[in-house]
């Protein structure tokens, strides 16, 4: 029996809108844990290690089969599944489980891998939670192996929604694509593996669905789904009212994407004549791309973090430069800003021993981390030197408080600089930058300007410097808002200390990407903005339908408002319909 329930909100983790027929997926389950002989023990330790190494193989196969399909970045995720079966914490954990309580190795795997799940699911930060199902993951292929157990059945005989708790990243990645229509998740979070994948081949998912697995009980197996990956809204056996809408949310998806792609060669130019400069955040070489197809002039940030999280040692000199290069041939002549690594206390890596602190956003991270492994930052820099005879390179060092930090970004750059050419290795030229994100480098920045060639801000860390917020916390949501008048006075410092150095300057916070707020940028002097790629269209249209006397107008007075609200009020009232 299907009746109509009342929309549902997750999280929104892949645009999209999907509309039909659903099935729940889920593997067959595990056999108990079973006990073995004293005298079999070390033979059932023999078993999981041998089961370990075949996991580790084929997830191995795995990635080469995802990246033979064009999806390079993805297919690191099943290289770092690879590492997982062979990381000897979680191995030897269930090896000492068989001999101490003489658990089966199944059994040994699964308890051995939930636990470092829970530990990951504890830390703060969000990525790294999100990574607590891929341990599972891995545990349970493994588990599977040893009980004899194929790793997937045909789980989607016909075209569906798919719809589970969770979907663990390998599922997601061998699934048959072209039988998945979208993905509904009660479980997971937007930056989980299988979102992440989900993005990479264009599915529609929505996911932290409360109540979404009894919704459907409920309304039986025949009711349609809707869901709107965009949104978040989710919709179980809905009506014809609701049917014609989600097939209007479609159309209107469609149309959308072909008038931003229609729209990306047009210039981001003010009614009267002052061009703004659109370029892209990405986090992968694998997203350049789709950000030049929609109209990036090129990339003002490359988080290149994902190279050095989920590995058992730092990415080499020569992974590196493949991927910074990938970005650089992407865009074709216009520049590549790359980050440096950008890691600390609130993102434990394996072989970086950082100590716990208390409080990570205020410790050691960044460019503070040179200071103990000068050698992760300039094989760094070597790689984007080298990369640099493709195409233009910019490189920016974050969490920069003063002119010291400046002084040892370009010693570590010459030093890298020097061992190239030591070396006889061919490079190019880069251009030496920062990330103002401390309000402290942006108060004393005539200091050290004239040293560098651009600055960028990133406004989502000088938001919370400058008002005391933690970016993580939602009670204090009210002061989350980047067009506080206290943060357009640091930036309208920053673009007049830019303009007497001679130097160029950049936003490269969420703050660019937000309509509303961009107007307030190009109003204090910013012409170069930088955000996530489906950003841009929003962004250009709105630029393209102002008037820069007015910004400057507005901006002007919000620099003496009270509160991010009226600031906000302010620039609404002049965005164009």
């Amino acid at each position: 029996m299907t009746t109509l329930q009342a929309p549902m909100r997750g999280l929104a983790a892949s645009p999209g809108v999907a509309r039909g027929r659903w099935r729940r997926v889920a593997r067959l389950p595990l056999p108990p844990a079973g006990r073995v002989a004293a005298d079999a023990v070390d033979a059932e330790v023999a078993r999981l290690h041998e089961a370990a190494r075949a996991a580790s193989a084929d997830l191995r196969r795995l990635a080469t089969s995802v990246r033979d399909q064009g999806h390079p970045d993805e297919a690191a995720i099943f290289q770092a599944h690879a590492a997982i079966a062979r990381d000897p914490a979680i191995i030897e954990a269930a090896a000492a489980a068989i001999r101490t309580s003489q658990v089966d190795a199944a059994g040994a795997i699964v308890d051995a891998a939930r636990a470092a799940s829970a530990q990951l699911a504890a830390l703060p930060d969000e990525l790294l939670r999100g990574r607590a199902t891929d341990v599972l993951d891995v545990g349970d292929r493994i588990a599977r192996m040893l009980a004899g157990l194929p790793a997937d059945d045909d789980l989607l005989p016909v075209p569906a929604i798919v719809v589970a708790e969770d979907l663990t990243p390998s599922l997601t990645a061998t699934l048959p694509r072209d039988r998945i229509r979208g993905i509904a998740l009660e479980g997971s979070s937007p930056t989980a593996h299988a979102a992440i994948l989900a993005r990479a081949y264009g599915i529609p998912a929505v996911v932290g669905i409360r109540g979404l697995l009894a919704g459907l009980r409920a309304a039986g197996e025949d009711a349609e789904l809707a869901i709107d990956g965009t949104s978040g809204v989710v919709v179980i056996a809905p009506d014809e009212r609701e049917r014609r809408r989600f097939d209007l949310l479609a159309a209107a998806a469609r149309a959308g994407r072909e008038r931003d792609l229609a729209e990306a060669t047009l210039p981001a130019m003010t009614v009267d004549g002052t061009e703004v400069t659109l370029l892209a955040n990405i986090g992968t070489p694998d997203e350049a791309g789709p950000a030049a197809a929609l109209g990036a002039r090129g990339v003002g940030l490359f988080r290149t973090e994902f190279l050095f999280l989920e590995r058992a040692t730092p990415p080499s000199e020569d992974e590196q430069a493949d991927a910074y290069r990938t970005a650089v041939e992407a865009f074709g002549g216009d520049p590549v800003t790359v980050r440096l690594l950008d890691v600390g206390g609130d993102k434990p890596i394996p072989y970086l021993p950082i100590s716990a602190e208390d409080n990570p956003f205020l410790g050691v991270r960044a460019l503070r981390l040179a200071e103990q492994r000068p050698d992760l930052f300039v094989t760094q820099l070597r790689a984007c030197y080298r990369a640099a005879v493709a195409g233009p390179i910019k490189v920016m060092a974050p969490m920069v408080a003063d002119a010291r930090d400046v002084e040892r970004l370009t010693d570590l750059a010459a030093e890298a600089r020097a061992g190239l050419a030591g070396d006889g290795i061919a490079f190019g030229e880069i251009a030496l930058g920062v990330m103002l994100e401390i309000p402290s480098a942006v108060l004393v920045a005539d200091t050290y300007f004239g040293s560098l060639r651009f600055a960028s801000l990133g406004t989502n860390d000088l938001l919370q410097y400058t008002l005391a917020v933690d970016r993580g916390n939602p009670a204090l949501e009210r002061y989350r808002d980047s067009l506080h008048p206290a943060v357009l006075r640091l930036i309208r410092l920053s673009v007049e200390a830019a303009r007497r150095a001679g130097i160029e300057l950049s936003v490269c916070g969420e703050m660019a990407g937000d309509p509303v707020a961009a107007l307030a940028l190009v109003g204090v002097g910013v012409r170069q903005l930088s955000m996530a790629a489906p950003s841009l269209p929003a962004v250009r249209r709105a630029i393209r339908g102002a008037d820069l006397a007015a910004l400057q107008a507005a901006a002007n007075a919000a620099l003496s408002d009270g509160s991010a609200t009226v600031v906000r009020i302010r620039f609404e009232a002049i965005r164009p319909a």
